[in-house]
């Protein structure tokens, strides 16, 4: 099996499994004991791994809230923002067509208990527009809220822009970084960001662990937990901290860090070739998205004529998707190719390819082969 679901999530590096494993056994105690060496021991790792985090995008180590998924961390951070605030001064929430649907489920809720949920549209490559962005967000807006980059077109939006803007009008602006983070450098100054939401599993970390960071001059205060008990995280996510996946999300970070920029230019390199070929093979295959301005392991690929799902099920050696896994048994096309225009035909014949860490060019080459074979297949077949 070729695995070219990375968009969806990643296996977990040796290094990070290796960091792991001692405490699930010899190193098992609660990082709160700390009354006791072995719950010091414990803490002591978490302090580090949180510093790891931290340090990966240019963040205090006071800042990185730990959470169980970058869906836990955007709930937090709109949520937990919403529900401190006077409904008698800021009530806007501003946000993009093609957000995670962990950021626009909360913001549904939010539209339904009365606040002004403003959601701009994306254009054919799925940018925001500035200027719309500019005329939406007022002085009654509380927050801006725009991902990094897209986790099925991959189209990188301009965070130090919009995190101006909100600013300019005294609105927090928060973003969600899970599909960038490990394949752009962050830095939470440079762009200017209150909020930041990352989560391990999309950067060769372990599943269950993610992080939202909170500007430092932001007080806690601002946010309400979502859940109510012990004072883990400063009172803002209580629970036992599960220590093994910290240490790795902690390791992953490390990892990330050392190798990005080698392995962008890597993985930008295959998907080129992936695309060329495919290109040059099939006509009528578009791309979709920003294609100067995307991530480098994306490829978001509409195949003409067919139904996208009998494609992958053609290719049983490779794992693909047609979209995000959050939405997996939807009846309908992908929300995010219906708002950059394609049509329903067109949403169902789009395959999603990504690449990642563990990817050989060698790889890529049977990939493309296969596709090409399998869509030839198919094409005349309905002929």
């Amino acid at each position: 099996m070729i695995y070219l679901d990375y968009h969806a999530t990643t296996p977990c590096d040796p290094s990070v499994v290796q960091a792991m494993l001692p405490f699930f056994s010899r190193k098992f105690a609660n990082p709160s004991s700390e009354i006791h060496s072995m719950g010091r021991e414990a803490r002591r790792a978490v302090e580090t791994a949180r510093g790891q985090i931290a340090s990966f995008i240019g963040a205090e180590t006071d800042d990185i809230v730990l959470t169980s998924g970058a869906t836990e961390s955007n709930n937090l951070a709109i949520m937990g923002l919403a529900s401190r605030q006077d409904p008698a001064r800021r009530t806007r929430i501003v946000t993009s067509a093609i957000e995670h649907k962990s950021v626009l489920a909360p913001l549904e809720v939010l539209s339904q208990q009365g606040f002004d949920v403003v959601v701009l549209p994306v254009d054919r490559l799925g940018r925001v527009s500035k200027d719309v962005a500019a005329r939406e967000t007022t002085d009654r807006t509380l927050l801006v809220s725009i991902q990094a980059a897209n986790n099925e077109i991959g189209t990188i939006q301009d965070i130090c822009a919009f995190s101006s803007l909100a600013h300019e009008r005294g609105a927090l602006f928060h973003c969600d970084a899970a599909q960038a983070a490990g394949k752009l450098p962050i830095d939470i100054d440079a762009w200017g960001v209150d909020l930041l939401s990352m989560s391990a599993h999309k950067m060769c970390g372990p599943k269950g662990i993610a992080a939202l960071y909170v500007r430092g001059g932001v007080s806690r205060s601002v946010l309400r937990p979502l859940l109510y008990g012990g004072y883990q995280e400063n009172g803002l996510r209580p629970g036992t901290l599960n220590v093994p996946l910290v240490v790795g999300f902690g390791e992953a970070c490390r990892l990330a860090g050392e190798a990005m920029a080698e392995e962008s230019i890597r993985l930008q390199q295959m998907r080129d070739s992936l695309e060329a070929n495919l290109l040059q093979r099939i006509h009528g295959l578009k791309r979709n998205g920003a294609l100067e301005n995307r991530l480098p392991n994306n490829s978001s690929l509409t195949f003409p004529g067919i139904d996208a799902e009998a494609l992958i099920l053609n290719v049983p050696e490779l794992a693909l998707s047609t979209g995000s896994a959050c939405n997996s048994g939807a009846q309908e096309p992908s929300y995010v190719l219906g708002a950059i225009g394609l049509s329903y035909d067109e949403a169902n014949g789009t395959v999603r390819v990504g690449i990642g860490r563990f990817t050989t060019p060698e790889e890529i080459d049977i990939a493309t082969a296969e596709l090409i074979t399998a869509f030839h297949r198919l094409g005349h077949q309905s002929g």
